[in-house]
């Protein structure tokens, strides 16, 4: 039977189209020869076909034409369904009326034919050609015997993985349907919270509520659950998956709606859990005014165009219609990648939106400066920064001169060129930081506070002392972590599930806050749109994680055990390593008490103390003096003097000084 569904699958579609006709017309006669027994019985059985043969002919005559005008042989038959059932009702419907017409003027010139023929014919016909499609679906599908312990058409269970599904809606049965048809699962159950599905059937399987999943899994052996609930809140979702974690079963779902009405996905496509489910917040519906205020129709740049949040900015930027959209990295592969992806959307899509990729670095201003007058850009967004805090603890100088001389320049280069928006992707490291990386970001945060309240800076190192009109607006947009960035600690778990363990962890009590990365990128966007310059916007990241927590969580939704002292056979391990250099137990997101509302509910803004133009000028003099002699002592005090609240938590050692250092 195996090879009997390939050879038919793999028929050329002429070929395929011709078995159908062929075979409707026998199923035409079959129905017509069956309604002349239903009316008049068995005893003359050749009696339809001796007496009414001009009836076999014109039967198919009046339906093949028909048939081929409603697309029944347009339908694949693996994918047939209701839209197809209707056409065929429509097709056998009309021709039975056209019959119906040449038998009621033929019975009054010839023989007569009696009428309730028509009828038999019709529900025949339905029933008999209906019917066949929806065997030979199945058949197709290799699911001719769905149900709560369903094989496949050879009985055989061929080893498929026999998964659960949480959710008996839309979602739950298109998934099953892809299932089947994929042939990589077998769906057993369905898990449903709606009580009067309960003990039902529904697309051959048996609905549970969650309460008798235990009994589930014994009586079907179930041995993986996939969430088929796309339009469910976070808040629903990280309760079912609370309650799922308590089950030794590894848990996964289908696609958001949103990403379903991408496009990018589909309803099949399986994947791991998301872990903003976990978190359990739902996002706050974008204000569309505030997305397209600094973008639509305009020229907008993005630096660090393909790092975790420029790449995600830029697809948050396509979607709301730029004319022109300037990608700025100093990574060739990065940017390579992004501007591909963005594209193939483009294409897609039809959008009419000229994409440019721009190979260059922050550190050089005359570069920059170049980019924004030739393409008039109106609006910059300035990710580009190094974020890794133990790699930065130890390459200090390249920290500083690329997060802090990077932001000044592409600061003055857009103060120069006229630029109307300038938003800054700041980080909550900023706050009273212990590190580098976070003085590096405050202190780049000051100098746009500076700046702002200039109406005519003279610009650093400017040895001319020309004062330059200011039209930019300065902003600054602090948050803390983004799942599934580069550096993220959610990728990492998962590799290291994936491979057996050990989890590591710093610290039992270390704690972060996360947000997904679409929705800061549109939390940034939105941010940038609201601020008359110089403020600080800080967006509301909800609780703070324990990351241990979120470990286990991941282990225990992977179907696996933590191993612990209460469970010395669990599967995999967590392993605390202790605090990496520069790195803080806990983070914040503001500095002071400081903070106000806006008319965006999950963004706050912040008043921060700053420094003057001027006396932040002679600071940033200092700083890239001390950089040059390798003084990194020197680097550190005029950190710990100028940013408020940085406390290294240890000594700070640069490595290519320290080498330079045992070479002399």
């Amino acid at each position: 039977m195996d090879t009997l569904r390939t050879f038919l699958v793999e028929r050329p579609r002429r070929q395929k189209r011709l078995i159908q006709v062929v075979t409707d017309v026998l199923l035409i006669w079959l129905a017509l020869w069956l309604s002349f027994l239903v009316r008049l019985g068995i005893e003359d059985l050749a009696g339809p076909l001796r007496e009414h043969a001009w009836l076999f002919v014109f039967a198919p005559i009046v339906a093949i034409p028909l048939f081929t005008r409603f697309g029944m042989y347009r339908a694949v038959m693996r994918y047939f369904g209701n839209d197809a059932l209707v056409a065929i009702i429509k097709a056998v419907s009309l021709s039975s009326l056209i019959l119906s017409v040449v038998v009621f003027w033929y019975s009054n010139h010839q023989a007569v034919v009696p009428r309730s023929i028509i009828f038999n014919y019709w529900w025949l016909s339905l029933v008999i050609i209906g019917g066949l499609r929806l065997l030979m679906r199945h058949y197709f599908m290799g699911d001719w015997f769905a149900g709560a312990h369903a094989m496949s058409f050879t009985g055989r269970d061929e080893g498929l993985t026999k998964v659960a599904i949480y959710g008996a809606g839309t979602a739950g049965n298109q998934l099953v349907a892809a299932l089947r048809m994929g042939r990589l699962m077998r769906p057993v159950a369905f898990v449903d919270d709606d009580e009067d599905l309960s003990g039902r059937v529904i697309s051959g399987l048996q609905v549970y509520q969650p309460k008798r999943l235990e009994h589930l899994i014994k009586e079907t052996g179930a041995q993986e659950i996939l969430l088929a609930l796309p339009s469910a809140s976070r808040a629903r979702r990280r309760e079912i998956l609370g309650f799922l974690e308590t089950f030794t079963l590894p848990v996964r779902s289908v696609p958001s709606f949103a990403d379903l009405a991408s496009g990018r996905v589909k309803v099949g496509d399986i994947q791991n859990v998301d872990i903003a489910d976990l978190l359990g917040r739902d996002a706050i519906p974008a204000q569309q005014n505030l997305l397209v205020r600094c973008i639509e129709n305009q020229t907008v740049l993005v630096t660090g165009a393909g790092g975790s949040i420029g790449s995600e900015l830029c697809r948050q930027i396509i979607s709301l219609r730029p004319r022109t959209l300037l990608l700025f990295d100093h990574c060739e592969f990065n940017l390579y990648t992004i501007v591909t992806e963005l594209e193939q959307r483009i294409v897609r899509e039809s959008l009419s939106i000229r994409l440019l990729p721009m190979l260059g670095t922050v550190r050089n201003q005359a570069q920059m400066l170049d980019i924004f007058r030739a393409w008039h850009v109106d609006t910059v967004y300035h990710a580009a920064a190094y974020k890794h805090v133990p790699m930065v603890e130890h390459n200090m100088a390249e920290g500083v001169l690329n997060n802090v001389i990077g932001t000044l320049n592409a600061a003055q280069a857009a103060l120069q060129a006229g630029v109307a928006h300038f938003v800054l992707i700041s980080t909550d490291k900023a706050v009273r930081p212990t590190n580098v990386m976070g003085s590096s970001k405050r202190l780049a945060e000051m100098i746009l506070q500076a700046l702002s309240r200039e109406m005519a800076p003279i610009m650093f190192a400017d040895s001319g002392k020309v004062a330059r009109m200011n039209k930019t607006r300065f902003t600054i947009v602090r948050f803390g972590n983004v799942l599934g960035s580069s550096g993220s600690v959610v990728p990492l778990f998962h590799k290291q599930i994936k491979s057996g363990g050990p989890i590591t962890v710093t610290h039992p009590k270390i704690t972060r806050y996360f947000m997904t990365i679409s929705e800061a990128a549109q939390l940034v966007i939105q941010a940038g749109s609201m601020g008359a310059g110089g403020e600080v916007f800080v967006l509301d990241m909800g609780e703070p994680v324990r990351i241990v927590e979120l470990a286990e969580k991941m282990v225990h939704l992977s179907g696996l055990s933590v191993r612990s002292e209460r469970d010395p056979q669990g599967d995999i391990a967590i392993e605390f390593t202790g605090l990496r250099p520069g790195e803080k137990l806990y983070e914040e997101l503001l500095i002071g008490d400081q903070v106000a509302g806006t008319e965006h509910p999950m963004i706050m803004s912040a008043h921060e103390d700053y420094l003057p133009w001027e006396s932040l000028k002679e600071t940033l003099s200092a700083l890239l003096a001390a950089i040059t002699a390798d003084d990194y002592s020197r680097v550190r005090l005029l950190l710990r003097e100028t940013v408020n609240g940085y406390s290294p938590n240890g000594e700070i050692v640069d490595w290519m000084y320290a080498q330079r250092r045992l070479d002399s």
